[in-house]
């Protein structure tokens, strides 16, 4: 474990600031898309990412060597939503061809489904796993929330939603929320069925949830909705701490932002298909990247690094350029 460590703090040691994130740029870029991406995910502890696409490919490619290890072709199923099991060449993924609404567990290693996991009646928008157990949380059109174990195929609990659910896991896996109608329900993991230990408003914005996310420390909590806002809470008293706007989506895209690694910033994407960067400290706008795309774009930052990721009709590795860094010019 040494020698990996020692590199993920090589890689933050500079430290992440306005500037750095001003200067961020496409530095690589995989156009061979013949679809929109749909969905996109890192692996916690390996170098691997995950993406799928209207195209119906899943494709899984290496960080480090900004190399694709391997295309799968979900023909028959199409795929909508990706997620990395704590395995790093095995997934879960929804699918899009709007009869089939079962999640699938497949190794992209052989290219076989370890199981199938029925449920749901319509499409699933929202997906997450749980970082210390084989649990997963799904989230659909159908208004349930169904929560999984990897080894089942029968689900394992439902909760229903009065609207479009968003769901998500903390970084523990202790506590999930699951977002619609202007409130984020927490839940404790292991006492769900009693319901939630506690309901955050966001400020009266009853737009449909598209996506819910806690930061890595846990400390922090967003939530997109369809009308273009990013709303940032403390997700332990549930206080409103910024809301950022970007042009509303269209009720069949759907708007995501990240965290940054440590929490101090959010980057989004937008309606009019460009990405933003706020700082939560001060609230402000810190950068913005016009696009000529016209949907937005799915997003990540990828874990403990200086880089995020966006996926359109093409994938786009975001990076700092240090020449334009004044302070780090002299540094080799």
């Amino acid at each position: 474990m040494g020698g990996s460590q020692s590199e993920r703090e090589d890689k933050v040691s500079l430290e992440l600031n306005e500037e750095i994130i001003q200067s961020m740029e496409v530095g690589m870029a995989f156009r061979d898309y013949n679809g929109r991406i749909s969905s996109m995910d890192f692996h916690k502890t390996s170098s691997y990412l995950v993406t799928a696409s209207d195209d119906e490919s899943i494709r899984l490619y290496d960080v480090a060597t900004a190399s694709c290890l391997k295309t799968i072709n979900s023909k028959k199923y199409g795929v909508d939503l990706v997620c990395f099991t704590s395995h790093p060449t095995t997934v879960i993924y929804s699918s899009k061809n709007g009869w089939d609404e079962s999640l699938r567990l497949l190794s992209l290693h052989d290219n076989k489904y370890l199981r199938y996991f029925k449920g749901h009646h319509d499409r699933v928008v929202s997906l997450s796993l749980c970082s210390r157990k084989e649990c997963f949380i799904s989230g659909s059109l159908d208004r349930t929330v169904l929560l999984w174990d990897q080894r089942a195929e029968k689900c394992q609990g439902l909760l229903r939603a009065q609207g479009r659910p968003a769901t998500a896991y903390d970084e523990q896996g202790l506590v999930f929320a699951i977002a619609f109608g202007g409130c984020i329900r927490m839940f404790d993991a292991r006492n769900y069925e009693k319901g939630p230990f506690d309901i955050f408003s966001v400020g009266g914005d009853t737009s449909d949830a598209n996506v819910v996310k806690f930061s890595n420390d846990g400390r922090l909590m967003l939530l997109t909705t369809m009308d273009g806002h990013i709303h940032v809470l403390d997700s332990f008293r549930g206080t409103l701490l910024s809301t950022y706007n970007v042009k509303p989506v269209s009720s069949n895209s759907t708007l995501e932002a990240s965290f940054s690694p440590e929490g101090m910033f959010v980057i989004s994407g937008s309606g009019d298909g460009s990405v933003y960067s706020w700082s939560v400290r001060s609230g402000k706008e810190v950068a913005s990247w016009m696009s000529t795309e016209t949907e937005p774009p799915v997003i990540k930052w990828a874990p403990g690094s200086l880089m995020f990721v966006t996926g359109s009709s093409e994938l786009s590795f975001w990076i700092p350029d240090l020449s334009k860094l004044g302070s780090y010019a002299g540094r080799k």
